[in-house]
C-alpha cells in the first residue's frame, strides 16, 4: 500500500474517531445543588440527543451503579442523567459526617419540598449545560413523588413524565399493601406472615422499623407473583464496587427510609403523610404516561389507575405491565422506551 494512501486511511480513522468523541457525553462529579454537594452522572453517545433524567425509588435507592445494566443500550437514543438524591449514595457520602449518628438523623430532616426543590434546581442546570433542551422525567416509586411534583410545578422544564410504580396517596397506599397481603398470607396458609401482620396492626406507624416489617412482607409477595429482573443487573460497576460507596450506599439508604416512613421517638416525621396527589395534583401541562406493574402490592394498579382517570394532560396513556410488580424488570423497561419514544414524537 502506498504511503499516501496509507495516510489517508489513518487520518479517515482518525477523525473518525475524533468526531465520535466530540459527540458523545461522559460526566460524573458533584454540582451545587440546594445548598450542598450532589453526585450527578450524564453519559450518552450523542451529546444532542434527547435527555432522560431518572428519579431512583427508596428513597435513598440510588441507581448511578448500575447504569450500564438496565439502560446502557438506551445511550444510543439517548443522553442518561442519574442523581444521587439527597440521603442517597454518593450525595449522602459527600455531605454526611464520618461517624453518622442519630443526633444527625434529627438535624438533617428530609421533605418532599426540599427534594422537589433540589430536582428543579438540577433540571434548570440541565437544560442550561445541555443546550438549552427539555427533559423528560422517568421517576420510579419514591422517584414518582418527587417526578410528577417537579411536572406540576415546571411543567417548562420538561417534555413528558412518565412515572413508574406510581405513588398517588403514601398512607392510604401503605393501608391498602397490608391489606393485600393480609389476605394472601390468609390464602395461603402462610403462618409466618401472618403472625407477623397482626403483631404489626395495619398502618399508619410511628415507628419505622414497623414500615421495614411490612415492607418485607409485600416484598415477599411480589416476588412470588412476578417475573424478576436478571441478577445481572445488579452488579455493581468497578468504580462504585468499595467500602465507601458501600457504605454510603448503605447508610444513605436507611437515613432516607427513616424519614419517609417517620419515627416518633426520634421526632422524625413521616415525608409519607403529606403525599396525596389525589387530592392536588391533576392538572398536567405537559403528556403523562404511568408504566404500572400488574402485580405491584405497594403501588397498586386500581390506585394508580383512579388518580390517571382524574389526570388532566395534553396526552396520557397508563400502560399496565404483565408479570411486574413494583420493581423492574425487563418488560417494564421496555415499556418506559417505547413511553420516551411517543412523547418525543408529539
Amino acid at each position: 500500500m502506498k504511503p499516501t494512501l496509507i495516510l489517508v486511511l489513518f487520518l479517515v480513522f482518525f477523525s473518525g474517531r475524533l468526531a465520535a468523541q466530540t459527540k458523545s457525553i461522559h460526566e460524573q462529579k458533584f454540582i451545587p445543588i440546594g445548598g450542598i454537594e450532589q453526585w450527578v452522572t450524564i453519559s450518552g453517545e450523542d451529546k444532542t440527543n434527547p435527555v432522560i433524567l431518572f428519579l431512583h425509588g427508596g428513597p435513598g435507592s440510588s441507581m448511578s451503579q448500575y447504569d450500564d445494566a438496565i439502560y446502557g443500550y438506551w445511550k444510543k437514543d439517548f443522553v442518561l442523567v442519574y442523581w444521587d438524591q439527597r440521603g442517597a449514595g454518593r450525595t449522602f457520602g459527600r455531605n454526611a459526617p464520618a461517624k453518622v449518628t442519630e443526633d444527625y438523623w434529627i438535624e438533617n430532616p428530609l421533605t418532599v419540598e426540599r427534594m422537589t426543590a433540589d430536582g428543579i434546581e438540577l433540571s434548570e442546570y440541565l437544560v442550561k449545560h445541555l443546550g438549552n433542551r427539555k427533559i423528560t422525567i422517568i421517576g420510579t416509586s419514591w422517584g414518582s413523588v418527587l417526578g410528577a411534583s417537579m411536572a406540576l410545578k415546571r411543567p417548562d422544564l420538561f417534555t413528558a413524565y412518565i412515572g413508574h410504580s406510581q405513588v398517588v396517596n403514601g398512607e392510604a397506599g401503605f393501608r391498602r399493601a397490608f391489606e393485600t397481603v393480609s389476605r394472601l398470607a390468609q390464602a395461603a396458609k402462610d403462618q409466618e406472615s401472618i403472625s407477623k401482620l397482626v403483631a404489626l396492626g395495619p398502618p399508619p406507624y410511628d415507628d419505622a422499623r414497623k414500615s421495614g416489617q411490612l415492607m418485607r412482607i409485600v416484598k415477599k409477595y411480589e416476588r412470588e407473583n412476578s417475573t424478576p429482573a436478571p441478577v445481572s443487573w445488579w452488579k455493581v460497576r468497578s468504580e462504585y464496587d468499595n467500602e465507601k460507596d458501600a457504605n454510603d450506599r448503605y447508610n444513605g439508604d436507611d437515613y432516607s427510609f427513616l424519614h419517609y416512613a417517620g419515627h416518633k421517638a426520634m421526632g422524625i416525621k413521616s415525608m409519607e403523610v403529606g403525599i396525596d396527589f389525589m387530592t392536588n395534583g391533576f392538572q398536567y401541562k405537559i403528556p403523562v404516561y404511568f408504566i404500572q406493574g400488574e402485580e405491584d402490592i405497594l403501588t397498586a394498579k386500581e390506585v394508580t389507575k383512579a388518580y390517571f382517570d382524574k389526570v388532566k394532560a395534553p396526552e396520557k396513556e397508563f400502560v399496565l405491565v404483565p408479570g411486574a410488580a413494583h420493581g423492574h424488570n425487563q418488560a417494564v423497561i421496555d415499556a418506559q422506551y417505547k413511553a420516551v419514544r411517543k412523547a418525543l414524537k408529539r
